[in-house]
């Protein structure tokens, strides 16, 4: 288990003992753009995968965390939802498929810088036309490192990820700025995208 996967794991079963489910800013603002057949790549506990799927969107949902799944699966039962949930190493897992919408929210500075636009560009090219793709990663100008441990991580440039859905009709792009434990900084980038149809 990499650095970052035992990192959240730890996370996550903390917060499935506290019942802790509630959609982070960055899952509330993908929501209303989801429909259809939705890949959620990094879905965390999927709390956003269960969203999508009471608002009627077949999801597949894929996470390095066994305990994120494991609840996500068992949620998703529970209540009869259109949901699929995989556990996967996305520095090898190849990305593929035909979706209306991908969510990759709080995945991609996860791994070295090539495997990190490898995987972007991976997301474009499962969208279909007319899709929605949804990214959200860690800028430059982010101080808290933790969540990394001594593994590989990628901060993209301030508008990196917006530039490259170039020719993609942007529906949302915005930037935040976290306070984070020690005095240090979160810097985040989120672009929701439209594929040309």
């Amino acid at each position: 288990m990499s650095n970052a996967v035992d990192f959240f794991d730890r996370q996550f079963r903390g917060q499935i003992a506290t019942g802790d489910f509630a959609l982070n800013p960055f899952e509330q603002v993908a929501l209303p753009y989801l429909r259809g057949d939705v890949l959620d790549l990094g879905c965390g506990l999927g709390n956003l995968a269960l969203a999508a799927a009471r608002a009627g969107c077949r999801v597949t949902a894929f996470d390095g965390s066994a305990a994120a799944v494991e609840r996500l699966a068992a949620a998703a039962a529970a209540e009869g939802l259109p949901v699929v949930a995989h556990q996967a190493d996305f520095a090898s897992a190849p990305v593929s498929g035909d979706y209306d919408c991908i969510v990759a929210i709080g995945l991609l500075m996860f791994f070295a810088r090539p495997r990190s636009i490898e995987l972007l560009a991976a997301v474009m090219n499962a969208t279909r036309p007319g899709g929605i793709a949804v990214v959200n990663a860690l800028i430059e100008g982010t101080t808290f490192f933790d969540i990394f441990g001594d593994g590989p991580h990628t901060l993209f440039g301030h508008d990196e990820i917006e530039q490259a859905f170039a020719g993609w009709e942007i529906l949302h792009s915005s930037h935040e700025d976290f306070a984070a434990p020690g005095g240090t900084r979160k810097k985040f980038t989120t672009v929701i995208a439209r594929k040309p149809a």
